[in-house]
């Protein structure tokens, strides 16, 4: 059935050092990213926090669920959640296939564990900047592809699948 094993991706460019923004500044300009990312979320429902969705606006040919605390905020054809865990319900209810959790760093922070993929611009610069995208454990994420470009690369990842139950001990006894 629709949107019963609905897709949860982060989708993010993260520079080296993990920071994905610096207040209101735009950090690189990746004219490749931005096709790439109108492409993969064309269709999709983006979950944005309140200032990342002000920053970057509404797009096309995407729905929008924006994360605040505050009660009282609302923009035009953009649907409300108090939370990430609850815009992903919105979207799941709505029969979504897929949907991107797409900043800010707290966003990314509350949906990372509700992901079942990473699709990530690695920018291969080191800026200062606030907002940081959480830490990628090889112990929580693998690496499913890596396409290689000057200055950045787009890669991703897929949750590691532990063994149910109890885990036997080979060592010594």
């Amino acid at each position: 059935m629709r949107g019963e094993q609905m897709q949860v991706i982060a989708i993010a460019a993260v520079a080296d050092n993990g920071v994905i923004g610096s207040g209101d500044d735009m950090l690189w300009h990746i004219p490749e990213d931005f096709r790439r990312f109108k492409a993969v979320t064309m269709g999709h429902t983006l979950i944005f926090g309140r200032r990342t969705f002000e920053q970057i606006g509404k797009l096309p040919g995407r729905r929008h669920i924006v994360c605040t605390r505050d009660r009282s905020w609302s923009a035009d054809g953009v649907d409300v959640a108090g939370s990430v865990p609850q815009a992903v319900a919105m979207a799941r209810d709505a029969g979504e296939d897929v949907c991107y959790i797409a900043g800010g760093g707290q966003i990314y922070a509350d949906g990372l564990e509700l992901c079942t993929g990473l699709d990530i611009t690695e920018v291969h610069q080191s800026p200062d900047g606030r907002a940081r995208f959480p830490e990628i454990s090889a112990e929580q994420w693998r690496e499913v592809s890596r396409e290689a470009h000057d200055g950045f690369d787009f890669v991703r990842y897929l949750p590691v699948v532990r063994a149910a139950g109890p885990v036997e001990s080979l060592g010594e006894g």
